[in-house]
């Protein structure tokens, strides 16, 4: 049987590791031609090769979603290699965190940038290939090919979290924009939801005692959760986990599906049951 996605071409950001890949694996499985786009080529390459392993197609595009080129760049390479775009998912992202009094401006407009600026960045340039597309099916009589856009937000830009006044407030600032959206580019059959993540097991909220950091802007940011406060977390979630990148994905796949096809300036919270 043809998947929900087939035909249909995706750019999903951030998809070299976590939420991003599983999203990638599941939307290639569902029949959709995956664009990889990651700030690392190399986990990039390698969820595009077992997209091509499993006989999906698939292209990697690394770069920068904070560069102000790239996603012009990212659209001319989706277009060169598939032609067209019916879903653009801004998935890419990463915490920085501390305590407001602590916090400095470069590590609050960090946040900004990456979670708010790149996004509209990329949906601005996503316009010929989604909204003018649309508008010229339209013109000419025909139904609009499915088109939507799903932004990661997170239950800290809901409900406000110690220690991330940056990430809480820009992940905030996400869903004004998804609810812009929808109301925008709604007339052209487009959608645009969010998706709002509490305790998922990925890079971000790994033990901190491992002691990974990526480097931003010259600096190493570390990443990761006090295992201490993780299990008190896990305790208040009534389904008794953290949620997988499977689970994200499944979210994910679920406003991209035919099956949300009404669905449009939405946030949907996938959190286990936590804050219900």
């Amino acid at each position: 049987m043809p998947g929900m996605l087939e035909g249909q071409v995706a750019i999903i950001t951030g998809a070299g590791r976590g939420i991003g890949a599983a999203a990638a694996k599941l939307f290639a499985e569902q029949g959709a031609k995956v664009v990889v786009s990651d700030l690392d080529a190399e986990p990039a390459e390698a969820v595009v090769a077992e997209i091509k392993a499993a006989g999906g197609e698939a292209i990697a595009v690394a770069g920068d979603v904070t560069n102000p080129d790239f996603p012009n760049e990212l659209m001319k390479k989706t277009m060169d290699a598939f032609g067209k775009l019916n879903i653009l998912v801004n998935n890419a992202g990463y915490t920085w965190d501390g305590m407001l009094h602590k916090m400095s401006d470069k590590q609050f407009q960090a946040m900004l940038d990456v979670h708010n600026v790149a996004p509209f960045r990329l949906i601005r340039a996503a316009t010929p290939f989604m909204r003018e597309a649309a508008k010229a099916e339209k013109g000419e009589g025909k139904d609009p090919e499915p088109r939507c856009i799903i932004n990661v937000a997170s239950t800290s830009g809901l409900f406000g979290n110690v220690g991330q006044i940056n990430y809480s407030t820009a992940k905030s600032g996400i869903l004004g924009m998804t609810k812009t959206v929808a109301k925008e580019w709604g007339a052209f059959g487009i959608r645009c939801n969010a998706v709002a993540f509490g305790l998922i097991e990925t890079r971000l909220t790994q033990d901190a005692e491992s002691g990974e950091k990526i480097a931003v802007a010259g600096e190493q940011v570390a990443l990761g959760i006090p295992s201490h406060l993780k299990g008190m977390a896990t305790m208040l979630i009534p389904l008794g986990r953290a949620g997988t990148p499977q689970d994200a994905a499944g979210a994910i796949l679920l406003l991209a599906s035919p099956y949300a096809s009404y669905i449009t300036g939405q946030c949907l919270n996938v959190t286990g049951g936590l804050s219900a």
